[in-house]
């Protein structure tokens, strides 16, 4: 019987998306999010190993970006992953307004909902994330009918189709990432807003517009330190700046990075160790 390597990896902090982003570097044959942990998957005849993984960690522990990390190994016999994934993905209730599916699941939209559906892929942002939660109900909070929107690090597109979905003019979802581009395309098009959601393969210093009311990064502290500047150029004076993919720990430094550069944080809510704020030009 065939069978399949599962490695179960913890960090602190825990950030799945950074996690998963370089997890794909190698020739896995996928990954599972859990409350706590991400189990990678691959052949039982792959190289992979516990030793590859925690080279590819001890990079982000270079930079900063994990404190620690764990892996445990285990030998498994042949599933169907795909079937297994679909399990862990479910309707995902972000406000009272916005729900986020899964093509593969039902949902029956109650009055003035907007559902929302997204088939995450290899790319990252299915609103299972407290960060992903925190940025969607800003969004809602904050987003006003003809607003131009940016969603940087996009991922999955989800917060840049939530707001066209809420009203929104126009959406702009970038990211460095070629699977987060092609998945964006797909869920724009899933969700009927290609017409006013575009997908971008790049970086910040890519977009060259600076007349956005609205901008959204859910990204790592230091990304968004390194990116203060050129987020804060392309937003238009009393412009909304939404940042989350922060802890609680990092509120001071991101506060003073910011003000830094005349903006002020008017907002803040936190989910477990993780934050979001909202900052006004």
């Amino acid at each position: 019987m065939k069978h399949y390597k599962e490695f179960t990896i913890t960090s602190e902090p825990f950030n799945p998306e950074i996690l998963s982003g370089i997890l794909w570097e190698l020739n896995i044959s996928g990954i599972n999010e859990e409350a706590n942990c991400l189990k990678v998957f691959c052949d039982g005849n792959s190289k992979i190993d516990t030793e590859k993984i925690s080279s590819l960690l001890e990079k982000l522990k270079d930079e900063k970006i994990l404190f620690s990390f764990n892996i445990a190994e285990n030998i498994l016999e042949d599933k169907n992953w795909n079937a297994e994934w679909e399990k862990s993905v479910n309707v995902i209730e972000i406000s009272d307004k916005i729900i986020i599916k899964p093509t593969f699941r039902n949902y029956t939209a109650k009055a003035g909902q907007i559902v929302i559906s997204i088939d995450p892929k290899m790319s990252f942002g299915t609103g299972e994330h407290q960060t992903t939660k925190l940025v969607l109900r800003f969004i809602e909070k904050y987003i006003k009918e003809g607003m131009k929107v940016l969603d940087v690090g996009s991922g999955t597109a989800v917060l840049a189709i939530t707001a066209v979905k809420l009203g929104a003019k126009y959406a702009a979802a970038v990211d460095n990432d070629e699977w987060c581009y092609k998945n964006g395309k797909e869920n724009c098009e899933l969700n009927e807003v290609e017409d006013k959601v575009e997908v971008r393969l790049g970086i910040i210093q890519d977009i060259i517009e600076k007349n956005f009311d609205l901008i959204a990064a859910n990204i790592q502290k230091n990304v968004l330190i390194d990116i203060a500047s050129e987020l804060k150029d392309r937003l238009l004076r009393n412009g909304i700046l939404i940042l989350s993919g922060l802890l609680s720990s990092d509120e001071d430094e991101i506060k003073k990075e910011y003000e830094k550069l005349g903006l002020n944080m008017i907002d803040k809510e936190q989910m477990g160790e993780w934050i979001s704020v909202v900052f006004n030009k």
